[in-house]
């Protein structure tokens, strides 16, 4: 099986691309590469950049996962949960490059970063849950509480709002908007530059702001897994 996400190491900064040659699915293969892939580079780097493909940023769940029964898709989004939670809670600065789409599961993953830019261009980012006939999971309710704005935690999450990258960054789900040509480079000289704050004083201020929801989330996730599918 060829690898999907790519590991280099640049200075101070590890840059992490996800490519499975489609929308970016997370498949149990790109969760454990993803998994692995931070676990070296809390050892080896002082900050993360964590990309996508061309246009294609992360489409969320793997659908097929998703569809092969309760209990394949209770693991896989037990096993999403844990990514997430590491995502949020990471000892390193994580920076990330938005190069396209990001739906449902992706759109978590742009909010767990600590600066997030967002290729400019005709894509579509945002919860879209409730649109296909799901309920919103606690989990994503707690990261758009977090980090999106007020004003925007609604619409983003009730109404299934879907946004462009400039109406993103207005809710809150990114950063900064940066054309397609730069917005690695950019990601990649912010986190150089991020990685040169303290390790320890980055990793305590994290968590004093985000350790409770990511204990909300831990200790919520099985009785919301119970109720998003009452079979598994």
């Amino acid at each position: 099986m060829s690898s999907i996400l790519s590991y280099e190491l640049a200075g101070k900064v590890a840059i992490l691309r996800m490519d499975d040659g489609k929308a970016n699915a997370l498949s149990d293969q790109m969760i454990t590469e993803l998994d692995g892939a931070l676990d070296r580079a809390t050892k080896e780097a002082g900050a993360v950049v964590l990309a996508g493909r061309k246009e294609r940023f992360c489409a969320g769940f793997d659908l097929r996962a998703m569809m092969a029964g309760p209990d394949s898709a209770r693991a896989l989004l037990q096993r999403g949960a844990r990514l997430y939670t590491k995502l949020y809670g990471l000892p390193v600065p994580l920076v990330i490059a938005c190069t396209g789409h990001a739906l449902a599961g992706g759109a978590l993953v742009m909010l767990t970063g600590d600066f997030r830019f967002v290729t400019a261009g005709g894509f579509r980012i945002g919860l879209n849950e409730v649109a296909i006939g799901l309920p919103v999971p606690i989990l994503a309710q707690a990261l758009a509480r977090d980090r999106l704005t007020p004003g925007e935690l609604s619409r983003a999450t009730l109404l299934a709002r879907i946004y462009d990258p400039e109406e993103a960054v207005r809710a809150g789900y990114a950063d900064e908007v940066v054309g397609a040509d730069e917005v690695l480079a950019r990601a990649q000289a912010e986190a150089t530059r991020l990685a040169d704050l303290s390790r320890q004083a980055f990793h305590a201020t994290k968590i004093r702001l985000r350790g409770a929801t990511i204990a909300h989330i831990e200790s919520t996730l099985e009785s919301d897994l119970r109720g998003l599918m009452p079979g598994a």
